[in-house]
């Protein structure tokens, strides 16, 4: 009984957290993990991604914009680096829960992906391309953190760039 009550408080709680806070402003930092051919020529890296959420009062619909940073160094040598940096724009679905919120994620983008080499330059193209994922929130007092993974394949001509950046982010 005493976990049932409290677990409809925390929903109640995270509600009314939402209903205070119709936008909210974010960080996450986390790996990011080359996919298909990309992951062929790149080691794991890191994502660093800023974002901003929209939450309309009593929908379980928000949505995101997320700008990332994302870095990945080449198999076999220190001195290549890929990386990729892109803004997108996504729809949130989130699923009934207590305390904790999953929820599922995905948009489009457009995205500067670049390579340089120590001592030759950089080389950089635009495109666009999409993203899917899913992540849970936990509701704490004042902020949200959340843990998600999401998909992010960029179309380029004759191909395509795969990565799935795994993030950890708190949410004000």
């Amino acid at each position: 009984m005493a976990f049932a009550t409290l677990a409809a408080t925390r929903s109640v709680s995270a509600q009314v957290a939402t209903i205070l806070k119709p936008v909210q402003v974010g960080v996450a930092l986390g790996g990011a993990i080359p996919m298909s051919d990309f992951g062929k020529s790149f080691n794991s890296g890191f994502n660093l991604t800023g974002t901003v959420g929209i939450n309309p009062v009593g929908l379980p619909v928000g949505f995101r914009v997320d700008a990332a940073y994302n870095q990945f160094g080449a198999k076999g040598t220190t001195n290549v680096k890929a990386k990729i940096a892109g803004v997108s724009g996504n729809v949130l679905v989130s699923m009934a829960g207590a305390g904790m919120t999953p929820y599922v994620i995905g948009g489009a983008g457009y995205y500067r992906v670049s390579s340089s080499a120590t001592g030759t330059g950089t080389a950089a193209s635009n495109h666009f391309g999409f993203n899917a994922g899913a992540g849970l929130d936990v509701s704490l007092s004042g902020f949200t953190t959340f843990i998600e993974a999401r998909y992010n394949r960029i179309s380029e001509s004759g191909g395509s760039t795969s990565f799935v950046p795994v993030t950890v982010g708190v949410m004000f």
